[in-house]
């Protein structure tokens, strides 16, 4: 028998002498958004914003290709796959959304809006459109894995019960752009991070791995939301001074997660 084959069997022999030992697969990355735009930069120059304030954002989560975790899956095939199930976003944070001021209504984009094949930024701003949005906030989850100061990649095979005694943390980042739906106007980035650490001793099962990588991508998209309002803030006071007190958009569609008017 050669030293493969040896090597080989060792291997298949550690893992069924751990109990049966059950296994979790690191969910896939994030998006690099800009990788979704359209390829002509000159038009990113030549746009201009064109949404009316109090303005309808619709928000819209997306992911890699074939993401999938315990709480959530991603739709549809193409550059990049839609995640329309809420597991790390609380009714707090999308409540302090409609709060915004100016900020008409709040509203996820489903999956019966959009198209089985995804290729750009455009697919989701025609979704956007039919739910009358003015904007399109766009965001996506990066998460990492790190056991004794390695770091485990995308769609890796973690054999729990295999797991050495040392630190390991979850790392969380949600970053993303605020569009104009009817333009492509880009009004801005943010981002936030955040980090859980535990001893990788308590990664016994499935279930508490993935409960760690949830803790760690709720604290990053409550940052995010934080983020979020002061680049909102900051929207309002360089291009809008003369509508503060604009009411003439009350009346937008049903559906909307929250509506929040003006003077009201």
């Amino acid at each position: 028998m050669n030293r493969h084959w040896t090597t080989a069997l060792l291997l298949i022999s550690l893992i069924a002498t751990s109990g049966c030992a059950t296994h979790y697969i690191t969910p896939a990355g994030g998006v690099t958004l800009a990788d979704m735009a359209d390829t002509d930069l000159r038009s990113y120059y030549e746009r201009e914003p064109a949404s009316a304030f109090p303005a309808a954002i619709a928000v819209v989560r997306v992911q890699g290709q074939g993401y999938e975790t315990l709480t959530s899956r991603g739709y549809g095939r193409g550059r990049y796959s839609v995640v329309t199930t809420r597991d790390i976003e609380s009714d707090e944070a999308f409540g302090e959304l409609g709060d915004m001021p100016l900020v008409a209504g709040v509203a996820p984009v489903g999956r019966l809006l959009l198209p089985s094949q995804l290729r750009s930024i455009r697919d989701l701003r025609t979704a956007a459109a039919k739910l009358r949005a003015d904007m399109l906030l766009i965001y996506s989850v990066d998460t990492s894995f790190t056991v004794g100061g390695q770091p485990l990649g995308p769609l890796t095979l973690i054999f729990l019960g295999l797991i050495p005694n040392k630190q390991a943390h979850v790392t969380a980042t949600v970053a993303g752009i605020l569009v104009d739906v009817r333009t492509g106007f880009i009004y801005g980035t943010t981002e936030a991070t955040a980090r859980e650490d535990q001893n990788a001793s308590v990664w016994s099962t499935d279930l508490v791995i993935d409960e760690a990588r949830i803790r760690a991508e709720r604290q990053a998209f409550d940052g995010f939301v934080t983020e979020l309002q002061e680049l909102w803030g900051g929207l309002l006071d360089a291009r809008l001074p003369a509508q503060a007190g604009d009411t003439s958009r009350i009346g937008q569609p049903d559906g909307y997660y929250r509506i929040s008017f003006v003077g009201q």
